[in-house]
């Protein structure tokens, strides 16, 4: 690879992942790519310089200090960009040094070890009520195909952070709404923006809800800690967009493992039958899907906070990077020549960066693993007829280049 090789346009409408993960990884462990409205960035496929990268301290997330085309928020790119939402919030997920690391000392005690643990007996409860109203909406025609997207993985891990978050049941459809158009990386600039304001109306509603009539959940324990000290821990809009990042992927990466878990199990029936005959445990089949089927595919962005010089490249200071977790996982370097195959016994499979790496490791993984550890299992007990209704027929792809999952998951509950 040369750094003078034309960009790679990437489709935004996410329409084949993988198939542009392997286009890209021809070119190099890292890519000169072309987002949106001309922006140029450097693409990661490699899993080690990726994992190098992310640990790297002259790597930041912080669009405002490390971004010279952002101009701290006011350039015409910061104003117009389709993809402004990905790097303009201010949480946890893109504070560099300092600042990172005091919101994510904020947010860490919501995610602990026993505070995920004694979440599973209200998730299991929240299964047993998704799969009793799937078993009531199919229970006079078994043979109609029924979306499990929609009717499973979608109400699990929402129902879930709703509850961790305090978030009203009026709020809910609104904020899942604006976010499924936020993830719609096809989004033309202008609906983007519109939807942008939507977004940060509901949520400054959430919050002052909340502030009004707190409650025992993570939302209220944040506007505490903003109220309490006068906003020096914590300013009103790192609160906001606390909420937004917690609700966001708390739900959506969780969905996405949910849906691509069951149609590769219901793609391998030997594999499923292994599961179910407790040959394997569900925990292997899960990271396997982790590697397979990163959740959030593609993630912008990062910036190099100085020239960072490598064997093969540079990356000049103050150019944008996108992390690839989906083309991570499929590192044949790694996984070797089946990479792109599902293997619930392949002895690499834990070795995966779906959950991010280094300090931006994600927090809620643990309830992640906790929610599909409890919630595949219950659905596969309870219709052990399920199948595809269109197999060997994958569903059409989320129109999203960062979001990994599919539109409808259709399928056929069985006896």
């Amino acid at each position: 690879m040369t750094q003078q090789q034309c960009p790679y346009a990437i489709d935004v409408s996410g329409a084949d992942i993988h198939g542009e993960a392997t286009a890209l990884r021809a070119r190099g462990r890292a890519a000169r790519v072309e987002l949106p409205e001309g922006v140029e960035a450097w693409w990661i496929t490699d899993q080690e310089l990726l994992k190098q990268l992310l640990t790297d301290p002259r790597v930041s997330r912080d669009t405002y200090q490390h971004w010279p085309a952002w101009q701290n928020g006011e350039s015409g790119l910061a104003q117009t960009w389709s993809l402004a939402m990905w790097v303009s919030d201010r949480n946890m997920i893109t504070a560099y040094g300092p600042d990172h690391r005091r919101l994510r000392k904020l947010v860490a005690k919501a995610f602990t070890a026993r505070r995920t643990t004694a979440l599973r007996s209200r998730i299991e409860e929240i299964c047993t009520e998704v799969l009793d109203e799937l078993s009531a909406l199919d229970s006079q025609a078994r043979e109609v195909p029924v979306d499990l997207r929609k009717h499973f993985a979608y109400p699990v891990p929402t129902h879930v952070i709703c509850r961790l978050l305090g978030v009203p049941d009026s709020f809910r459809d609104d904020l899942l709404q604006v976010i499924h158009t936020m993830l719609a990386t096809s989004t033309s600039a202008e609906d983007a923006k519109a939807n942008e304001t939507r977004l940060y109306e509901l949520f400054n509603e959430l919050v002052a809800v909340k502030r009004r009539s707190p409650g025992e959940d993570l939302t209220s324990e944040l506007i505490a800690v903003r109220d309490e000290d006068g906003g020096v821990g914590l300013a009103e809009r790192e609160l906001v967009d606390t909420v937004l990042l917690m609700f966001t992927a708390g739900h959506e990466t969780t969905v996405n493992l949910l849906d691509h878990a069951v149609y590769a199990l219901l793609s391998h029936p030997d594999q499923l039958a292994a599961l179910r005959a407790g040959e394997i445990p569900w925990e292997d089949a899960i990271e396997e899907v982790l590697r397979l089927q990163a959740p959030f595919a593609n993630l912008p962005m990062r910036y190099a906070v100085e020239d960072i010089v490598l064997d093969d490249l540079t990356i000049a200071r103050g150019e944008p990077i996108v992390v690839s977790f989906a083309a991570a996982g499929r590192d044949p370097k790694v996984h070797g020549a089946t990479a792109d195959a599902f293997d619930v016994t392949r002895p690499t499979r834990r070795d995966h960066v779906a959950f991010g790496h280094g300090v931006h490791h994600c927090l809620g993984a643990p309830l992640a693993r906790l929610e599909a550890a409890i919630a595949l299992p219950a659905l596969f007990a309870r219709f052990p007829g399920l199948a595809l209704a269109r197999p060997g027929e994958e569903p059409p792809p989320l129109e999203s280049f960062i979001s990994n999952g599919h539109r409808e998951l259709p399928v056929l509950l069985g006896p």
